[in-house]
């Protein structure tokens, strides 16, 4: 092979992550050669010990991978050779590179997924935290960027609990289609060996064993929907950091960021950038890119194994890492905010309890549709006066319907608009408190 192909053709750079993966597949294949007496017991000893030496080589930096030999399955095979001779070369018996990359990609997913679970988990944990810290915090909705209802802060962050927990559960039900063993279909017709699929899949920790051998080695859909579920807990950071981002400018001074996990401007002084916010938001947009490349990869691909599946690590593993370090940073950059109630409260308009007053007029036997004509006129006399609802006498108010009492100031005060909400799944106090109890249980 010329020097270019083989360099061209190389993938050690990528799939040398998975060296764990490719030994603990290969022992077990070892056991199964074995079990088949398609190798004696001595070779399989000879075989496992070497395996678990180049495993401790590795991880001790003390072995270096050659980029010529291609793959991390060849270098890990011609090293086993060079250790334990003639003995290392029945390893492959039976077994294709189709199916031990499969193997190895799923084996290295379903070990990288509990991580990512437990990253979520910590950062739900700290929105329960925060939640609870931040109970009697009154900030205003937003609809289309415009303030709709006064909310509890706590509410707006329980959000996002909820969303990750939906994120959780969409990665928890992928994991259940990568915990399938391709190992046994060999290059596509499935091993000329009487190896018994089912003890390699308990040795190995698979659920179930592929079904159809052609499949087993050809598919990639369960990366396609790896990265797809990390792509929307991608997209729920981003959304998140678009608001810190909103709440830590001058204009909203909602929040503040340690200056830990924010930089300075290389002209202006006084600046204060919500960076890591910023490059959350932005790598969502190559996390984006893996699912549409991996889409865009498998769109065209006959049965069986075509070469261009090379390419499908690159995209997973690097939305993987992606997800890990976003993960963190945002973590960590949350824990560190200091949020301020007084700012919050001050923000919020005038006439956020519209929607209070209206249902008040309704609770008077006004017919809502009316209650709402009334209440839009009432806040154009306020814009027009600029006047707080709040601020308007009763006499002002009963310009605009006699329907309307003292009783009304009651109305349009914000704690009481917020404790009104006492539905399930509302803004109250009471309903929060009950969901952020409910989410301890379920984190």
């Amino acid at each position: 092979m010329s020097k270019t192909v083989e360099k061209f053709t190389s993938s050690i750079n990528i799939d040398k992550r998975m060296y764990c993966e490719d030994i603990t597949g290969s022992i077990a294949w070892a056991n199964a050669l074995k079990k088949a007496k398609v190798i004696t017991p001595a070779e399989a000893s000879k075989i496992i010990k070497g395996l678990k030496g180049i495993l401790e080589g590795i991880e001790k930096g003390k072995i270096k991978l050659k980029e010529e030999l291609e793959d991390i399955h060849m270098n890990i095979e011609s090293l086993l050779i060079g250790r334990i001779g003639e003995a290392g070369k029945k390893l492959h018996t039976g077994r294709s590179r189709n199916d031990q990359v499969a193997t190895d990609v799923r084996l290295y997913l379903k070990h990288q997924v509990s991580g990512i679970i437990s990253d979520i988990s910590a950062l739900q944990k700290l929105l329960i935290k925060l939640a609870e810290s931040n109970i009697s915090v009154i900030m205003p909705g937003y609809t289309h960027m415009q303030q709709a209802q006064p909310v509890l802060l706590s509410h707006h962050l329980m959000a996002y609990f909820e969303m990750l927990s939906r994120d959780k559960d969409r990665i928890i039900n992928a994991l259940e289609r990568t915990d399938v063993m391709p190992l046994g279909s060999a290059a596509l017709a499935g091993t000329a060996y009487p190896i018994d699929r089912e003890a390699l899949a308990k040795e190995l920790g698979f659920k179930v064993v592929s079904a159809n051998s052609l499949d087993a080695v050809s598919d990639r859909d369960f990366i396609a929907e790896t990265i797809f579920c990390i792509s929307m807990v991608m997209m729920h950071l981003s959304r998140f950091c678009e608001e810190i981002v909103i709440w830590a400018s001058k204009e909203f001074g909602f929040i503040e960021i340690a200056d830990a996990y924010t930089t300075g401007s290389s002209i202006m002084p006084q600046k204060k950038n919500p960076d890591v916010a910023e490059l959350i938001r932005g790598k969502t947009a190559s996390v984006y890119g893996a699912l549409s490349s991996i889409l865009t990869l498998l769109k065209g691909l006959p049965l069986a194994y075509n070469r261009d599946l090379q390419e499908d690590k690159q995209q997973v593993f690097g939305s993987i890492d992606t997800l890990k370090s976003s993960l963190r940073a945002f973590t960590e950059m949350l824990a560190s905010i200091k949020f301020n109630p007084q700012a919050i409260r001050k923000a919020m308009e005038g006439s956020i309890a519209a929607t209070d007053l209206a249902d008040y007029l309704v609770e008077k036997d006004v017919p809502f549709r009316e209650a709402h004509e009334i209440v839009g006129k009432i806040v154009a006399y306020c814009k027009k006066a600029n006047k707080d609802m709040s601020k308007l006498s009763l006499w002002e108010f009963r310009g605009f319907s006699k329907k309307i009492d003292e009783d009304v100031f009651n109305e349009i005060v914000l704690e009481n608009s917020i404790e009104s909400r006492n539905v399930t799944g509302g803004t109250a106090t009471r309903q929060v408190m009950r969901a952020i109890t409910e989410a301890k249980k379920r984190v």
